[in-house]
């Protein structure tokens, strides 16, 4: 599914990712493990194209995605959950689902079984999100990323700051 051939990533003239190279089977969960500041972030920011790499080869079902945009990468069904959240705070949770379907057709309804996944979701649907507790933002940012119903879905830190009770909500759901 995703293949990552010797990847090497600077900012600026610090060489921050070395020859990295891993794959990601489909229906398997892949894991980057290490302390911080070992690039963790910045090689997933790097597969969804948010930061750019200088060589190296990002693949999704032997596309080649290494100069496609974010929005190109997303449309080839990668979905991502930043470190963060990073949800539209002054939008409702709504319009935070509406733009997870940014790469659909215009029309496509939000999918309900992320209603199913997360239920808090759709008693807070017209909140704004920034309204929302650390967790239900967390939650809104993965429902976000399902509602294009990615093929592989990237996700930052995504128990990051959470209550233990929602972090299982969170594992049942991935």
């Amino acid at each position: 599914m995703l293949e990552v051939k010797n990847i090497h990533q600077y900012y600026g003239g610090s060489h921050i990712l070395r020859d990295v190279s891993l794959n990601a089977a489909q229906g398997q969960v892949t894991v980057l493990l290490g302390r911080n500041g070992v690039g963790k972030t910045t090689l997933l920011k790097s597969l969804m194209g948010l930061v750019p790499i200088k060589s190296g080869n990002v693949l999704l079902d032997g596309k080649e995605l290494s100069n496609a945009k974010p929005y190109e990468r997303a449309a080839a069904g990668i979905g991502y959950v930043p470190q963060g959240r990073e949800i539209f705070a002054r939008l409702t949770v709504e319009d935070n689902l509406l733009m997870g379907l940014a790469t659909q057709p215009g029309g496509t309804p939000i999918p309900p079984e992320l209603f199913e996944l997360f239920p808090v979701l759709k008693q807070m649907l017209h909140r704004r999100g920034g309204d929302l507790s650390g967790g239900q933002q967390q939650q809104l940012a993965i429902a976000r990323a399902l509602a294009a119903k990615p093929r592989l879905l990237i996700l930052d830190e995504p128990t990051e700051g959470i209550q233990p009770s929602i972090i299982k909500d969170i594992g049942r759901v991935i």
